[in-house]
């Protein structure tokens, strides 16, 4: 079975401009349905899709967070490109630590990290989704169970170095997060199953804003941009972005 592979998009609404950040394994489509509620709310988003994502386990693994993040600046370079002075950026999971990086890097009009990493204790969490998300896309792929049980073994056996690496951008990201000066909205799932849940108080102490917000969110797990309070998580992000002092 050929599976349809995911695009970035580009919704463009008004002046006012959101980066929206997909997870690891994930890709666009983690926060696609962000992106048209904020479209309607008259806010212009795009989401890139970072290198290797999006595509079969096995190109995943030839990709690294060094060119992720470098995917991350070219999608800021793109909004500013459409000529958006103002942007916020809104990130899931590794997407929530690529924006706080981006966060005491560049200038930016807020950050929204949800679900965001910050312990590298949860090392055997990550192994396992990508493990299932391994196993499901070569289920997708049409292949019998020890075909897909020897590749996934495969898999996991030649991820040991991106695994060393995504926890290496975590803590340089968790070393630099009190440097963020910028508004922040700190989004967290209680029913999180893939990372350390401690990670969400850590970042709302740490950052220096004095626009700073936490929200826990009782009834959702991990993905929580598609999980059964997402409604509820849009409005909450939006009206975060209406309450910022945007000039346009």
């Amino acid at each position: 079975m050929k599976i349809k592979q995911p695009e970035p998009f580009t919704f463009k609404a008004g002046p006012r401009a959101v980066l929206l950040l997909h997870g690891f394994t994930g890709h666009s489509a983690d926060v696609r349905m962000l992106g048209r509620f904020l479209e309607k709310q008259g806010y212009t988003s795009h989401a890139p899709i970072y290198r290797g994502h999006g595509l079969p386990p096995e190109e995943l693994i030839k990709a690294n967070p060094d060119e992720w993040w470098e995917d991350v600046q070219e999608a800021l370079q793109h909004l500013r490109d459409l000529g958006h002075a103002e942007i916020a950026v809104a990130g899931l999971s590794l997407g929530g630590v690529l924006g706080l990086k981006l966060a005491y890097l560049e200038k930016l009009q807020a950050v929204i990290p949800m679900c965001a990493p910050m312990f590298f204790d949860n090392a055997t969490q990550l192994t396992q989704g990508f493990k299932s998300f391994a196993k499901e896309y070569k289920q997708l792929e049409g292949k019998n169970d020890d075909t897909i049980k020897q590749e996934v073994a495969d898999l996991v056996e030649n991820s040991t170095d991106l695994f060393k690496q995504l926890g290496s951008i975590i803590a340089e990201v968790k070393n630099n997060v009190d440097t963020i000066y910028t508004p922040t909205f700190v989004v967290q799932a209680r029913k999180d199953q893939m990372i350390n849940t401690d990670s969400a108080e850590f970042i709302y102490d740490s950052v220096e804003a004095e626009n700073k917000q936490i929200k826990w969110y009782e009834e959702s797990g991990h993905v929580i941009t598609l999980d059964k309070e997402k409604e509820k998580l849009y409005q909450d992000i939006y009206h975060f972005l209406e309450s910022l002092d945007w000039h346009e």
